[in-house]
């Protein structure tokens, strides 16, 4: 089942193809805003977010004939976008993780935490998350905002899966005792 905006998209990467350079543009303008956002809220860095924004436009163009179409474009470049800001954070040596798996392992969530409370309050949620360190803030990013599960954040990440659950649950706990706190960091 298609949708008109995969119609027009499916019509602007084919235009690309052929080198129309008024397409590219277009394209960009289609998806420039949501892959900035995608790569500030995991990088927590404006220049960062730009550079990473303006790279995975530059490696998706490049490889376009590449691209199968197996997924939407939106995804496919949102991707792109993920890895480079996650490849960027490593680069900058910033921690993903301060577990390793026995850790994991041997830690459980307690207390399950209602997602529902996660869900109110959108505006000062994204403002908490940005205070949580940048692994918490990494996986919940790709949780809750991109929509990603723990599988895929593992691969993503290059860490177990184990990790990744453990990594969310703390997040989730810090981002609440956050907001509980009127985004004072705890």
């Amino acid at each position: 089942m298609s949708t008109q905006p995969d119609i027009e998209t499916a019509l602007l990467v084919e235009r690309c193809r052929n080198g129309d350079a008024k397409a590219y543009r277009k394209l960009y303008d289609l998806y420039a805003r949501a892959m900035f956002n995608t790569a500030l809220r995991i990088l927590n860095n404006r220049t960062d977010a730009e550079d990473v924004l303006q790279e995975a436009f530059t490696e998706a163009f490049t490889h376009l004939n590449g691209f199968g179409e197996r997924a939407a474009f939106g995804t496919w470049l949102r991707r792109i976008t993920v890895n480079r800001s996650i490849n960027l954070m490593r680069k900058n040596r910033l921690p993903t993780t301060g577990l390793d798996d026995e850790v994991a392992d041997a830690t459980q969530e307690d207390t399950p935490i209602d997602d529902s409370v996660m869900r109110y309050r959108m505006k000062e949620i994204r403002k908490a998350i940005q205070e949580l360190p940048d692994g918490y803030r990494t996986v919940i990013c790709l949780h809750l905002l991109e929509g990603y599960d723990h599988e895929e954040i593992s691969q993503i990440m290059q860490v177990s899966q184990v990790t990744v659950r453990t990594q969310y649950s703390r997040a989730r706990k810090k981002l609440l005792q956050i907001i509980q706190k009127g985004g004072q960091h705890v």
